[in-house]
Formats: structure tokens, sequence, C-alpha cells
């Protein structure tokens, strides 16, 4: 069986009591930064093998794994924080167990995306989540411009590298448009700061924005 892991995407109390049994029973652990989901375990109490599985050898890793439970392994695969798949490595896998009839369940659990957009305060009737906005400049803005026709909530990962980057360009797409940038989900510094894209942008561009952040956008 393959278990697709959902691992805290900041507080490590958030871990669920499934996940735990899980990854306790687990023959071996699938982990995107071994060295990073090692530091949970220690945490955990949990001594287990690992094998890494990242964007660099998803292709080939799906393959070892996918034999390895046809051999009657029991694997948790899990990620840096969140869930599996969710922009993060994992779908592959998923995709060649459903092909192959290889049985899988999904353990959820913490949802930064979830997360963000609760505590955005926007309508959470509709919502449309788009990953990450693309690097260059022209796609990122076409991809903006279609969040700005959008009925419903929009809610993208962003890297602290490129905020400022997308703030600067939904200034001049959408100036009046409600944005929530929450950062450092569930850890020490929680940050949701919500306004018109030109007041946030002003005080990213004072204080440089650090961690793992999801802008939303309200619908239109």
């Amino acid at each position: 069986m393959l278990f697709v892991v959902a691992t805290p995407i900041g507080n490590l109390g958030d871990i669920t009591l499934r996940a735990i049994e899980v990854l306790k029973s687990a023959d071996v652990v699938a982990a995107e930064d071994t060295r990073r989901s090692g530091m949970l375990l220690k945490h955990l109490g949990i001594k287990k093998p690992f094998i890494s599985y990242h964007e660099h050898n998803e292709a080939a890793r799906t393959m070892e794994l996918v034999e390895r439970l046809a051999r009657g392994e029991n694997i948790a695969l899990i990620t840096d924080a969140g869930t599996p798949g969710m922009s993060d490595p994992g779908l592959r896998l998923i995709r060649e167990c459903v092909r192959r009839r290889v049985p899988f369940t999904i353990i959820p659990g913490p949802s930064s995306i979830l997360t963000a957009l609760l505590g955005s305060g926007f309508s959470t009737d509709k919502f449309c989540f788009r990953g990450f906005p693309p690097v260059k400049s022209g796609q990122r803005e076409r991809e903006l411009r279609a969040a700005v026709e959008r009925e419903e909530t929009t809610i993208f990962f962003e890297s602290p590298y490129r905020l400022t980057k997308t703030l600067a360009v939904c200034v001049d797409i959408m100036p009046d448009r409600q944005l929530c940038v929450a950062r450092e989900l569930t850890q020490k510094f929680e940050e949701f700061r919500r306004g018109v894209a030109s007041e946030i942008l002003a005080h990213y561009q004072v204080h440089r924005p650090k961690g793992e952040i999801v802008l939303v956008i309200s619908g239109s």
C-alpha cells in the first residue's frame, strides 16, 4: 500500500494521529528532502529508512517505488510540508498506481491553501488554486489578469524572492482589488497582511518578505 501523507506546513504539532500511525508502520519513507523529513521523524520519535523522491529523480523513483509496492511493501510518501502532489512531487506516483491498479490511500492533514483562504476573510463559496505564478513576466501578467476576471477567490503560492514583482503587476492591473498575503502559516511569526496591492507592496518593499507565502486575491 502507498500512503500519501500530509505533513505540517510549519507547526509540528499539527501532525495527525493517523499520519503518525502510518509513519510508524511504513517499511520505508519516500521524502522530498530526507534531511528535513528526518527532523520531523526525529521529533516524533520514529526511525525509518528513507528514500529520496523529488522533482529531479521523480520519473526513475516512481518506477522503483511501484515495483517495491508490487512486492508487498508499505511506503509512506511525504514532502517538505503539506500534501504530496499539490505543487510538490507525488502526482506522478499516484497516477502510476492508478494505471497499474496498485492500492494507495491519502492521509489528509494541514493545508496552506485552506488556511490562507480562511485567514484572508475572502469568500470561501468558490475558489481557484493556481499554484505558483509563471516566472516569466509576460506569462505572470496573463495569469494575474485571468484572476481579475474571475468571480471566485484566486489562490497562488509565491516565492519571497518574487512577491514584490507579482504585487507590482497587481498594482497596475487590479489597483482596487483586495489582496491578502499569508506568510509563515501556523508558525510563531504567522502573518495575514490584507489591503490593496499598493499598500501591501509598500510594506514588503521596506520589510523583505521571508518564509512560505500564499497570495489570495478576492473575487470580482
